[in-house]
């Protein structure tokens, strides 16, 4: 029996060199990239990336402080490896990044793109850097502007100790995408950057987010599920786990707007706010809502934030007077939200929570909530189970409980 199981350890080692051995190794350099920060090496990364994925194995960029290239493709099975002191910067040509259609909309080809795709890895210590300053000016109704990295229909994506940063537009996209990982990152763009959003599941699934630090001009986080209008059928966003995670400048950690497939189960836990515009946001409207629930968030700190807790089913704006209407295929139903042992400082606002008539939120839970702020909370259309809920207003009411509000205990 010993010579047995020393006989299959042997094995299992052996088959375990074999494996290691067989991964490929592929330089960018000996496939003819500069490294210069000048010359466009897409060619060059590309076919090191087309190599790899015939076997498996792991594209290489080091040994530079700068590679520019235009748009990429990922293949499966492999590893983009940018190391520590290396930037992966996207061309500064606008022609590069072809118009495509992307999202049931048109778009432009993302700086690194992955499609029907499984085992990525995107790692190193490096920096990824869509160069995005010569976009970000350009705002007007039209005018398409590349994402930075998009997994579209990807399953087993893992992308750590890495810095995405600078997108034209909305930073990391996994769009139908399942078992996706990001952990041990940053992702940074200027406050003045218009739609940067930081990481944005798009009706996805097995999401995790784990110590990310996020610095952005838009939603620090985005989880989303369907255009607004959408036809549909559009599927769900749903377990979506978000840990650890340190949220600066942005519009803060949303749910919506466009959230016409649904979202369910997302779990958010250890999440700390400072300076952003809002904390926890959850938003849709008639046009594009659906089945929003359970969520839940506990053990949040905030500080300096515009608004602390922003559930609305007006999103972008609540109007002075709210009538009711008829309940659509987009009507979105917000449930079953618990917010727990969380801690709010130098807010200027505590809390906008508005349902609508036809379809309040249901299930609210506020659970041990302190919150300090300029402004107190407004609560509309909304069945409300509350322990411990503080609010400290510097002037004006601390909690204004409007029309629609109802109680469903403690």
């Amino acid at each position: 029996m010993r010579l047995y199981l020393f006989a299959v350890f042997a094995f299992s080692v052996c088959v375990g060199v074999i494996a290691a051995q067989s991964e490929k190794t592929c330089d960018v350099h000996a496939y003819g990239a500069t490294g210069d920060g000048q010359t466009k090496d897409t060619i060059a990364i590309q076919k090191a990336i087309d190599d790899c994925a015939k076997a498996g194995g792991t594209v290489k960029l080091e040994g530079a402080p700068m590679f520019v290239s235009g748009p990429l493709d990922l293949k499966s099975k492999v590893t983009l490896y940018v190391g520590v002191g290396t930037t992966l910067a996207a061309s500064k040509d606008h022609d590069d990044f072809p118009e495509e259609e992307q999202f049931g909309e048109m778009g432009r080809k993302a700086f690194l793109t992955a499609k029907n795709a499984t085992d990525i890895v995107i790692t190193g210590g490096g920096i990824i850097d869509g160069r995005g300053d010569s976009w970000w000016p350009h705002r007007e109704e039209g005018y398409t502007r590349p994402r930075l990295i998009i997994f579209d229909h990807c399953k087993h994506v893992r992308m750590e100790n890495i810095t995405a940063e600078n997108s034209p537009m909305w930073q990391i996209v996994p769009y139908y995408s399942d078992d996706v990982v990001f952990r041990n990152m940053k992702v940074y763009a200027p406050t003045t950057s218009h739609n940067t959003d930081g990481i944005d599941p798009f009706s996805s699934s097995h999401i995790v987010i784990d110590h990310v630090v996020i610095d952005t001009g838009d939603d620090d986080i985005a989880i989303k599920s369907g255009q607004p209008n959408s036809p549909g059928p559009d599927a769900p966003s749903t377990d979506i786990t978000i840990t650890d995670c340190t949220l600066l400048n942005g519009h803060g950690l949303s749910i919506g707007s466009e959230v016409s497939g649904g979202v369910q189960r997302v779990r958010v836990e250890r999440v700390h706010f400072k300076g952003t515009g809002t904390g926890i946001r959850i938003k849709s409207n008639r046009d594009r809502g659906n089945d929003i629930g359970p969520l839940t968030y506990r053990d949040i700190d905030m500080e300096d934030v515009g608004t602390a807790i922003l559930i609305t089913e007006f999103y972008p704006r609540i109007p002075a007077s709210i009538d009711s209407e008829p309940v659509t295929r987009l009507t979105p139903h917000f449930h079953d939200i618990t917010i727990s042992n969380v801690r709010v400082k130098g807010a200027k606002e505590a809390a906008v929570v508005v349902g609508l008539p036809e379809s309040p939120i249901l299930g609210l839970r506020l659970i041990d909530v302190s919150i300090e702020a300029a402004k107190g909370a407004k609560l509309e259309y909304v069945q409300l189970g509350v322990n411990q809920f503080k609010v400290n207003a510097s002037s004006g009411e601390n909690i204004s409980a409007g029309p629609g509000v109802t109680s469903m205990g403690k």
